[in-house]
């Protein structure tokens, strides 16, 4: 557990600059959110077409929140966030998607991206309630759900040959 008179200011510090947060709400496994710190809390935004799933994050709930180091990837400090859905028009809303909007990457509507936010998005803050919590042990990380992208398979006969012969062909050219 870390020092409490230190706990506020590694909270802001390292959220602000980590690029990604981990954040596990009422949905079993944590997810990996780009956000931006704004006026003393983490703000997301998605669930909408084109944009990061928050599963879990409901209104008036709470989230653990995990960050990891920008420069290392390493856990550096985790957190009980109070969840808190923003509303389109108000000026908190306004404030949050000035900032989230500079730091969004390939986004395809470029200066219309605040209005489809507003129509078809949630933009959630992240408020924290206590100031750090214990890190989580292990890995944390789920195993990666069965695909034919991802199970090996022997490699076919006629490959090696194929390949290996390439190789001469360039050598002796």
């Amino acid at each position: 557990m870390t020092d409490q008179s230190l706990g506020p200011a590694l909270v802001e510090e390292a959220t602000k600059k980590s690029g990604l947060i981990w954040v596990r709400g009422e949905a079993p496994a944590a997810r990996a959110l780009w956000h931006v710190w704004h006026d003393g809390a983490a703000h997301v935004v998605g669930d909408g077409p084109g944009e990061q799933p928050l599963p879990g994050l409901v209104d008036g709930g709470t989230a653990e929140v995990t960050v990891r180091s920008k420069d290392k990837g390493g856990r550096i400090v985790a957190w009980t966030a109070a969840v808190r859905e923003v509303a389109p028009g108000t000026e908190q809303w306004d404030a949050a998607v000035a900032e989230l909007k500079g730091k969004r990457l390939n986004a395809s509507d470029g200066e219309a991206m605040p209005e489809r936010w507003a129509r078809e998005c949630r933009v959630v803050r992240l408020e924290p309630r206590s100031s750090t919590t214990d890190l989580p042990d292990g890995s944390l990380a789920a195993a990666p759900l069965p695909s034919p992208g991802i199970t090996r398979r022997p490699v076919p006969a006629g490959l090696p040959k194929l390949l290996f012969r390439r190789k001469r062909r360039k050598a002796d050219g």
